[in-house]
């Protein structure tokens, strides 16, 4: 930033304190083609639009031009704002990754009709001593939660998850997928 940009948006931000709506336009032009290039840089990766960063920094400006020391530098206090802005945009976004569906439509969910049959499943659970055909029949295939698989099969919590760990490793032991 060079110090002829922080002198003139200084000089145009004191005019518009004091009333020049001219002077608060051009403040305004100004601050938001440096804050548009310096909210591009930081949100290169996506997930955030750089134009909500402009226009979240010139309103918070326009919120709380009345704090910033009229003798003091003017781009440190605008870039500060916009870098807790583009923060602020972060955090609301969360860890989310948006995906578009197409690009993933290969990798999704089998329609019903290609998934296993139930003579699949039958052929995999008889493959089970009986104890894990209980559990892992339960678990998978009646939807029943571990808690409730124990109380059913009169069973810890822990025998059961035990139970249902080797059951299911048997089962892709038997069909090849480790």
């Amino acid at each position: 930033m060079a110090g002829s940009d922080d002198t003139l948006l200084a000089e145009l931000l004191r005019s518009a304190i004091a009333g020049d709506e001219r002077a608060y336009a051009r403040f305004l032009e100004r601050t938001a083609a440096l804050v548009r290039g310096f909210a591009r840089r930081r949100t290169a990766d996506g997930g955030v639009d750089p134009e909500d960063i402009v226009q979240e920094t010139l309103l918070a400006i326009h919120l709380k031009r009345h704090t910033w020391i009229a003798d003091a530098p003017v781009l440190p206090w605008i870039f500060a704002i916009a870098r807790f802005k583009i923060i602020d945009a972060y955090r609301r976004r969360g860890r989310r990754i948006e995906i578009d569906v197409d690009e993933v439509a290969e990798t999704l969910a089998q329609p019903e009709a290609e998934r296993a049959s139930d003579r699949d499943v039958g052929r995999a659970l008889d493959a089970l001593a009986p104890g894990q055909r209980g559990v892992v029949a339960a678990i998978t295939v009646e939807g029943y939660s571990i808690g409730e698989t124990a109380r059913r099969l009169g069973m810890t919590e822990t025998a059961v998850r035990v139970a249902l760990h080797r059951g299911l490793a048997a089962i892709a032991r038997k069909f090849g997928r480790d």
